[in-house]
């Protein structure tokens, strides 16, 4: 995997906390935050009629079953579709 670095102004209090933990655990905290980002402006989008359930799943860089997980946990009932279906029974 190619790298590339980049440098952040942060908090004092987060700076130094990032600084205890190793390289490998900022960055599993940096993907697992991106992703979550991205699903919750996903859903964002799709409840304010912006999109389609299958565009958001697109967008968040999953699939729409699994969107429809994150949909359901906040209290969200996503529309159904043929392909959601078949996500769901394999």
């Amino acid at each position: 995997m190619a790298t590339e670095s980049i440098t952040l102004e942060l908090p004092a209090t987060l700076a130094q906390e990032l600084s205890a933990a190793g390289q490998e655990f900022v960055i599993d905290i940096l993907e697992r935050g991106l992703r979550e980002l991205k699903i919750e402006r996903a859903l964002e989008r799709y409840s304010r009629g912006g999109i389609s359930f299958g565009a958001a799943a697109q967008q968040a860089g999953i699939s729409q079953s699994e969107l429809a997980r994150y949909a359901y946990a906040r209290g969200m009932e996503p529309s159904s579709s043929d392909e959601t279906l078949r996500e769901e029974l394999g």
